[in-house]
């Protein structure tokens, strides 16, 4: 059985966890960024985003063969600069696949849709992502990050 494994960003015990899971390898370690750093005490106010990149960073060091994985939605008011960027700093950290979905607000009480993105739009972020060299990309307004978790 091959599993994906989404989990938080574990604070500050990230090296105990990465050593439980050990035994437990996962076919693919899955943490989200969710956003661009700007925009995380809006969206992610008690996380942070260097911490993070550095659970992904970790993970791929104690699980080289292990495939890495993030999440991003778009439309929380995030300009191209800024998701390019996030493109950027998760392969640096050696994350091998991204999902990229449209942000669509939950409940009424949840952050509201700043920006519908165009189809066309998730279409060029795919081409730059494969580009940037994720090995796995899912780009589209209905992606999320379990998508394929069915399969």
């Amino acid at each position: 059985m091959r599993f994906e494994i989404l989990t938080p960003d574990f604070r500050n015990c990230q090296g105990e966890a990465i050593e439980i899971l050990r035994e437990a390898l996962p076919f693919v370690f899955a943490h989200n960024v969710e956003t661009v750093p700007r925009l995380y005490p809006a969206v992610r106010p008690g996380g942070d985003y260097q911490r993070s990149l550095e659970l992904l960073s970790s993970a791929k060091r104690a699980y080289p063969d292990v495939e890495t994985k993030s999440s991003i939605m778009l439309g929380l008011g995030e300009d191209d600069t800024e998701v390019e960027r996030v493109l950027r700093d998760l392969r640096d950290v050696g994350c091998d696949r991204i999902t990229i979905g449209q942000y669509l607000k939950p409940a009424p009480d949840c952050l509201d849709v700043v920006d519908y993105i165009a189809p066309a739009k998730f279409e060029l972020w795919e081409e730059k992502a494969v580009s940037l060299g994720f090995s796995w990309v899912l780009c589209s307004p209905f992606a999320r990050s379990s998508y394929f978790a069915e399969r």
